[in-house]
């Protein structure tokens, strides 16, 4: 069908449920159903329209976002090709201008969607008076904002923190930015709900627009959703990745071997220098004491030299690294039964600094993995599956990074690790953080989501070690293994505990 027929037809479609469809997503529209037959056509725009209506809508405007969702939708229901246009190129590290809006277009429509779906923002389903069929609070858009001469109170937005000029805050979501009055809710700390409000981190905020800025009384996250909760909304889709389309979380024989194999555990460690003496000995230390009842996994977290510059790094890694094959190889036990896992450092051999990152080059490793055949050298982050559990494993010195650059730094210093978590997990992102704060390659974006939660998630940082468990998420940082006098986390699967060694 001609492009300019389908757009039309399309629009009356939407007009005559209601809905309008903005200019992008109808574009984005046409090409995905541009290969369609005629016969199936009307079949498929009700499909998709159906699918539309399933997401939570502030108004009867259809972003591109809302569309782009609707359409996977339909395509995961269907084993036609109808919607093979829609399948997402391969991506590539030297990113279009496209990937870098649809990085934070795909965090806002994640949040977006996991805030109507709350209880402070869903309307009762019967509602015993008239103003109970309204929910408790009401999400605004931006672009709703812009344009009002009046003053407008008691508003709610979603939006992104952005500093667009030196010294002055904006709120930005798809519809539009508009400029932000901090004065008074910075003034009152008790307004900034707990967590590190960093920019480029998303927030609810609370105020009043006037004179084109919105004042801000309170700042607050999106709230946080348990995983059973998302999977409730979207069945056995497998968000996590792996082979599988569907997600293993449902099956009850997994579940049953993962509560029966108590002696399961997972060991984390960061920072292990290879390179010096000390480490190597406790190392040898700790197989020693686990040779009788070898763990299930050792989770080695870089970065792997302590000193890691120079023209002899390479050189000096694959010599470090043999030594730790040569210690594995005394423990015949360990050697046999435990599996090695080893995640990249941000100042191992490597591409630089943007996330994520590639393994281990192959030469460096390949005489370790000759030696200690059950090791995996994995990106950073890397996600595991045990039986039902989902693990996300990330090595950055995340905390720190994020203190420095807080809108508003807490005031209560020993609840950092609190504080962090919420942040992690409300944004459903790894490094809620500026680009060029924390650069990302634009296309793989995706790889840094929390998003469901998962049941463990291991952010190996140099910060004093800590384990916080929030929203039925165990949230674990081993620590700096040589600067905390060698401490490290053990995990046990079967009871999802957490040992401290």
């Amino acid at each position: 069908m001609e492009p300019e027929r389908l757009r039309r037809r399309l629009s009356s479609a939407f007009r005559l449920r209601g809905l309008l469809l903005r200019a992008d997503a109808l574009k984005y529209l046409t090409e995905a159903l541009q290969s369609i037959s005629e016969v199936e056509l009307d079949d498929v725009i009700e499909n998709v329209i159906d699918a539309v209506e399933k997401q939570p809508l502030s108004s009867n405007m259809v972003e591109q976002s809302t569309v782009e969702a609707a359409v996977q939708e339909c395509s995961q229901a269907s084993d036609e090709t109808i919607l093979s246009m829609t399948n997402f190129p391969v991506p590539n590290l030297f990113g279009t201008a496209r990937d870098k809006a649809e990085l934070f277009r795909e965090r806002y429509s994640i949040l977006q969607q996991r805030t109507h779906r709350h209880e402070l923002f869903t309307p009762p389903v019967v509602a015993s008076h008239p103003d109970e069929s309204r929910s408790k609070f009401q999400l605004k858009t931006i672009e709703a904002l812009l344009g009002n001469t009046a003053k407008v109170g008691e508003l709610i937005v979603l939006g992104m923190i952005t500093q667009l000029k030196e010294g002055k805050f904006f709120l930005e979501d798809p519809t539009g930015v508009v400029q932000l009055d901090l004065s008074k809710a910075i003034s009152f700390f008790c307004d900034f709900h707990s967590g590190l409000y960093t920019e480029s981190c998303f927030v609810l905020a609370e105020g009043w627009y006037e004179d084109e800025v919105f004042h801000v009384n309170a700042f607050g996250f999106p709230p946080t959703e348990p995983s059973a909760n998302t999977r409730a909304f979207y069945g056995n889709i497998n968000f996590f990745g792996g082979p599988s389309s569907t997600s293993v979380k449902a099956s009850a024989k997994l579940k049953q071997l993962e509560e029966e194999n108590e002696n399961a555990m997972f060991v984390f460690l960061s920072d292990v220098w290879l390179d010096q003496a000390e480490v190597l000995e406790k190392l040898h230390t700790m197989f020693s004491g686990y040779s009788a009842a070898p763990p299930t996994c050792f989770f080695f977290c870089g970065n792997f030299s302590s000193a890691p510059y120079g023209k002899n790094q390479i050189r000096s890694l694959k010599g470090s690294l043999k030594a730790l094959a040569d210690i594995i190889c005394e423990y015949p036990s360990i050697h046999k039964s435990s599996r090695f896992v080893f995640v990249p450092g941000p100042e191992d051999p490597g591409p630089g600094s943007v996330l994520p990152r590639p393994p281990l080059a192959k030469n460096i490793t390949q005489e370790f993995r000759q030696l200690v055949p059950f090791s995996v050298f994995t990106t950073n982050p890397c996600r595991i599956q045990y039986c039902t559990q989902e693990i996300i494993i990330f090595r950055e010195d995340l905390v720190n990074k994020m203190c420095r650059n807080c809108v508003r730094f807490p005031s209560s210093n020993m609840d950092i690790p609190n504080h962090f978590v919420k942040t992690i997990l409300s944004q459903g992102h790894l490094t809620p953080l500026p680009l060029y704060v924390s650069p990302v390659y634009w296309a793989y974006d995706y790889s840094l989501r929390v998003y469901p939660l998962p049941d463990v998630l291991v952010i190996a940082d140099k910060y004093d070690p800590f384990t916080v468990t929030n929203t039925d998420c165990v949230c674990i940082n081993p620590g700096s293994f040589p600067r905390s006098g060698f401490s490290f986390k053990v995990f046990y699967p079967s009871n999802k505990t957490v040992e401290d060694r």
